[in-house]
């Protein structure tokens, strides 16, 4: 499942964060909070809690003081409520040089945790998968997975290290706001999970109200890759990719709403003789880089796509924008928008 997703985010995985009100300040434990409505010092929350998730339950008896994440989002919300990890994931994948990403340094910057200070979490690998070894390293009380695709083998062999939230029902298919709501939860922080997700929603909304042109624009969120033997993937309305843009206010395609009914997972391939048929206003794609796009458009088969044959085409050859959008989480949202928007709207225009 980890290879798949992996596989997944080379497929496609394809406002600011003063406007989410997030100042961070470090502390010794591992937790940061700056009052703000979005973080909060300290618990709120009464412990013990019970996380149910797709495991069962898990029952957390105090406040975390040492959390570590695995897979992506977990860190990020984490760091948005106010908790510095004592560890979490490099970025292999979309990261910067130290293995980080651009939303993320600044979170931490403001807690006083940047990368690479003493009080900065400790980073792991998991090119392999979960990496047990450096996470039981860190001593954690508590193991964030509510995005990620553990397996049950996976699950039992964190949970002898610490108690561990895994996601709720499907592999990587948590939305932001219930891992958001997930995480706060097992923080003891409900409310401060609450206001972040309202914040955060609020923010979308006021950017998106900037390219009225997009309502109700009909889009594909897949993968045209013409080197690849699968040279078409589409993404369903599970993923967060389609997820995103219907909350811009856009309408996932017909075709892909019904193609769907009889799959299970965040995408299906697609074959590239019925490229035609993939009926959209607008088709968003992660290509290797730009000259991509052309080969796509020159391309028998590919070109054959509607919105592709209209200009109403969407590259992105940004692995980080990619990762920002695939993992989204309440800090890499506010990051995406002035960047993907401008996108969407010059292939609005075009429709």
């Amino acid at each position: 499942m980890e290879f798949t997703r992996r596989r997944g985010l080379q497929l496609g995985l394809s406002a600011s964060l003063a406007a989410l009100g997030l100042g961070l300040t470090a502390c010794s434990t591992g937790t940061a909070g700056s009052g703000s409505s979005a973080a909060s010092t300290t618990a709120t929350d009464s412990f013990p809690v019970t996380i149910k998730h797709v495991y069962g339950e898990t029952v957390i008896e105090k406040e975390p003081q040492r959390v570590a994440t695995v897979s992506w989002v977990n860190d990020d919300v984490a760091i948005a409520l106010g908790v510095v990890p004592v560890g979490m994931p490099k970025n292999d994948w979309g990261g910067n040089a130290q293995g980080s990403t651009p939303w993320k340094d600044a979170a931490l910057e403001k807690a006083g945790a940047s990368i690479g200070t003493d009080k900065a979490p400790v980073l792991y690998s998991e090119v392999d998968g979960v990496n047990f070894t450096e996470i039981a390293k860190t001593t954690p009380d508590l193991i964030l997975a509510a995005y990620s695709g553990l397996s049950a083998e996976d699950y039992e062999k964190l949970s002898k290290i610490a108690p561990v939230i895994a996601f709720p029902e499907t592999a990587y298919g948590t939305s932001w706001q219930e891992s958001t709501t997930m995480i706060g939860a097992a923080l003891g922080r409900s409310q401060a999970a609450k206001d972040l997700i309202s914040s955060t929603e609020q923010t979308i909304k006021e950017q998106a109200a900037k390219y009225p042109q997009l309502v109700d624009k009909t889009f594909i969120f897949g993968t045209l890759d013409p080197s690849a033997a699968e040279s078409i993937s589409i993404f369903t309305s599970g993923d967060n990719r389609p997820k995103f843009l219907s909350s811009l206010g856009m309408k996932l395609a017909p075709v892909v709403v019904e193609a769907e009914k009889d799959v299970q997972g965040f995408y299906l391939p697609w074959s590239a003789e019925k490229a035609n048929e993939l009926d959209s206003q607008i088709f968003v794609s992660w290509v290797a880089d730009e000259k991509t796009k052309d080969t796509i458009v020159k391309d028998p088969l590919l070109g054959q796509v509607p919105a592709v044959k209209k200009g109403a085409f969407v590259t992105d050859s940004d692995n980080t924008l990619t990762l920002s959008i695939s993992a989204s989480s309440p800090l890499s949202l506010p990051w995406t928008l002035d960047k993907f928007l401008p996108l969407l709207g010059a292939a609005a225009d075009k429709v």
